[in-house]
């Protein structure tokens, strides 16, 4: 051991009270894709034009680090951000493997991966036998899957669920209060036990989704595996305008700029809300000929 590695471990053994878990868990990556490239610490710093006593700072967990650094570092030790910083997919050599077969496909490609496996691992859309029967609407708030679902079903004669209520029934308290009291990640798993307990009572039934159930991947994949999906579309300023005419004016009036951040959702959701089987635009239409419409596309 050299005298820098001496004093960095002598630093390091004490202040190991002190450590963050979230640094420790970094440096040890750091140290581990290192001799995973064969690289030495010096090697390692001067392809990553870093000072050694930095890395070694970080590699033993007592040093914090700018996004900048981590790049560089990444860089040298050629692999991603998301590999250095420890995300799921880096957690096996497996994982490894399949993201290198995967980087780089494009869309279509990964949706065909996709749906593959779902059918080796038995989760394919195709292997519940009443997903034709169960129609899940989603699209932001003001798309019309409120108005259209209750019709829909109505036209149809099978039951009609909006599952922002089950997840109040399931949770014992409104919606607001779930996200005041206990916070977003509690709210989505309230919304994945609400959806899973609908998909196995009901084998016919028209489900109204609430905007954000793409955020959740394995509740997403839930849903498209157990239900035909419609992505009821509408512009940003008809989905504002529908909202304002329910008589809700919390968003202008608390937000100069909520049409703005409605666009943002609205990109940020509209890769998932393309995976639906089918996608109905709405804008500039009367609940009539959107209904008609949307019975057409369920019956195909």
């Amino acid at each position: 051991m050299d005298q820098l590695d001496m004093a960095s471990a002598s630093v390091a053994e004490g202040d190991e009270a002190g450590k963050s878990p979230l640094l420790q868990a970094l440096g040890e990556r750091v140290r581990n894709l290192r001799a995973r490239r064969g690289l030495t610490r010096r090697g390692l710093a001067s392809a990553a034009v870093v000072s050694e006593r930095h890395l070694a700072n970080l590699e033993y967990g007592t040093g914090n680090v700018s996004i900048l650094v981590l790049q560089q570092i990444a860089h040298a030790l050629q692999c991603s951000m998301a590999e250095l910083l420890g995300d799921v997919t880096t957690a096996s050599a497996e994982w490894l493997l399949l993201r290198e077969l995967l980087e780089g496909r494009s869309e279509a490609d990964l949706q065909r991966v996709r749906l593959a496996a779902g059918e080796i691992l038995g989760t394919a859309p195709m292997g519940d036998p009443h997903r034709a029967s169960r129609i899940a609407l989603i699209g932001l708030r003001g798309a019309g899957k409120s108005t259209l679902g209750r019709m829909l079903a109505e036209q149809l004669n099978v039951p009609f669920l909006e599952l922002n209520q089950e997840i109040e029934r399931v949770a014992g308290c409104s919606v607001r209060e779930i996200y005041d009291l206990y916070g977003a990640g509690a709210y989505r798993r309230y919304e994945r036990r609400a959806l899973e307990e609908a998909v196995q009572i009901y084998s016919d039934v028209v489900i109204a989704t609430p905007g954000g159930i793409v955020s959740d991947p394995a509740t997403f994949n839930e849903l498209l595996s157990h239900c035909t999906t419609v992505w009821l579309q509408a512009q940003p300023d008809e989905h504002m305008s529908r909202v304002v005419a329910q008589g809700d004016t919390r968003p202008m009036a608390a937000n100069p700029e909520a049409m703005d951040d409605l666009r943002r959702i609205l990109d940020g959701r509209s890769a998932f809300y393309s995976k639906a089987d089918h996608v109905l635009d709405t804008s500039g239409k009367s609940v009539a000929q959107s209904l008609k419409q949307l019975k057409v596309l369920v019956a195909a």
